[in-house]
């Protein structure tokens, strides 16, 4: 087992790396000499404990952090426990959006089978609604950018849904409600979020 000044270095390393910063740039902002730094990260010496305090403050993590146990090991499996998760949401969401299909063809056949109806519209109408439950997935557990990429698709998808719905009174004119409407999602994308206390 490797004892707790090389730990603490190789923790300082890794940090720093992460962190995509020089030794130079840590000993400025630390106000030490980059020689110190390079000595904490060698393990010739460990940081007395304000520094140390000082240390996880920039690179954000805590300093129980830094002292207990190699970091990498355990960004490794935090990482890989993400990776898992967010791969469970994403099929979350596929099923949830797939129900959507499933109903769609129920529709279908049933109206097919039962009235002789050939109901085609409803799969694209199926379209638009896919991108309601995409939005609201990606609201509980997405990324923000997204968010605005899924209500155009919503909007445009909608606007040819109806279009194709009524295509036979000359409803082109539909297509141009998208154009405020695509102006108003890009100027909504501009706002900065509200950053979480």
């Amino acid at each position: 087992m490797e004892d707790f000044e090389q730990i603490v270095a190789k923790n300082l390393v890794y940090l720093r790396k992460q962190k995509k910063l020089t030794q130079g740039e840590v000993a400025e902002r630390l106000k030490y000499s980059d020689k110190t730094v390079s000595k904490w990260e060698n393990g010739e010496a460990v940081p007395d404990v304000e520094t140390l305090l000082n240390i996880s403050k920039l690179y954000g993590v805590s300093l129980n952090e830094i002292v207990d146990g190699p970091i990498w090991e355990r960004k490794v499996v935090a990482s890989k426990e993400e990776i898992k998760q967010s791969h469970n949401k994403f099929i979350i969401s596929l099923l949830a959006i797939s129900l959507v299909w499933i109903l769609a063809t129920t529709f279908y056949v049933y109206a097919n089978i039962s009235f002789d109806l050939n109901l085609w519209i409803s799969f694209i109408w199926a379209v638009p609604v896919s991108f309601v439950l995409a939005i609201i997935f990606n609201a509980i557990w997405g990324r923000r950018f997204f968010t605005f990429v899924y209500v155009s698709f919503f909007m445009w998808t909608f606007i040819t849904s109806l279009f194709i719905t009524l295509i036979e009174f000359q409803v082109w004119p539909l297509f141009l409600l998208g154009i405020p409407g695509q102006i108003a999602i890009i100027l909504w994308s501009g706002l900065k979020p509200k950053k979480k206390k």
